[in-house]
């Protein structure tokens, strides 16, 4: 049997999972060249910061994976359709593709679970696809440039929020706009998003089935001081970075050694204060 797409997909009798049959990520190709680049550095950073101060409770490390823009394949009737969602979490899957390789990108089919999370981060050119039927055009994040194209002008194919929504009913679908800072939340219902109203601080919304919070963080990550997004605990704690954590580790250490000189300072100060005593007394501290 052909698909539309031409990619043939062979069946046996009785059929053989899709696993075994349809495209891997190592036969549907992983970038389109004729694609625009990212619009900034901070859809670099950002997704970076998200991986990298996420921490499930209930999941080990080796069974949940982050990716950010890289094209995820969600319809097995259209090997080619995809996505790339500047930043997604698939729980139940290794880390790993099948426990050994890092992926070109993520097949839904190959993986056999659809992400748990989706967050976009607004940019003039793709705010309508990101947003779908939630767009307000009052809400425009900035003035898109007359020369960019528009990645969504394919209307034949679903939007963004449609494919979460619709095809891989991701539950949690969040979107930022670094302009103004805003959040929007919306979480899948029944078979539809509904947008969720945000707490007045961090978390400003929290995920119940993952027990984690996410907020709006200013600070400097990488040297940049800017507003990020930022997972958090149920007080709104921010959770750490690999690297803030390993200089707590250093500064706690440090502090410790500190205090125990400031013992050893205070104890030899004694010990001398009493020599001095007993001398004056005509006891020689080292015969006493």
């Amino acid at each position: 049997m052909h698909d539309t797409t031409g990619l043939a997909m062979p069946q046996a009798d009785p059929p053989r999972p899709p696993r075994e049959t349809l495209p891997t990520m190592y036969d549907l190709p992983s970038e389109f060249p004729e694609e625009p680049g990212l619009p900034d550095e901070f859809h670099d950073l950002q997704p970076q910061l998200l991986s990298r101060t996420l921490t499930l409770s209930a999941y080990q490390r080796d069974r949940w994976f982050t990716g950010s823009d890289l094209n995820l394949y969600y319809d097995v009737h259209h090997p080619l359709w995809h996505k790339r969602p500047d930043w997604f979490l698939a729980l139940d899957v290794p880390r790993l593709y099948e426990g050994r390789d890092l992926r070109r990108s993520y097949v839904v089919w190959q993986e056999g679970q659809a992400p748990t999370v989706a967050i976009e981060f607004l940019s003039p050119r793709t705010e309508r696809e990101d947003l779908g039927r939630f767009y307000n055009p009052q809400d425009q994040v900035a003035a898109a440039p007359a020369a960019e194209p528009n990645l969504s002008a394919d209307a034949t194919l679903p939007g963004k929020l449609e494919v979460y929504e619709r095809y891989l009913r991701v539950p949690h679908y969040l979107v930022y706009s670094r302009y103004s800072q805003k959040l929007r939340y919306f979480k899948l219902v029944g078979t539809r998003y509904e947008e969720q109203p945000l707490n007045a601080k961090p978390p400003l919304v929290w995920l119940d089935d993952l027990e984690i919070g996410l907020g709006v963080w200013s600070g400097e990550f990488e040297g940049i001081p800017a507003h990020w997004l930022r997972w958090c605990d149920a007080a709104g704690q921010w959770l750490l970075t690999d690297t803030e954590r390993a200089e707590q580790r250093a500064e706690i250490e440090q502090l410790e050694k500190d205090e125990a000189r400031q013992r050893a300072d205070t104890a030899q100060e004694r010990a001398e204060r009493l020599a001095a005593q007993l001398r004056a007394l005509g006891i020689e501290p080292d015969q006493e």
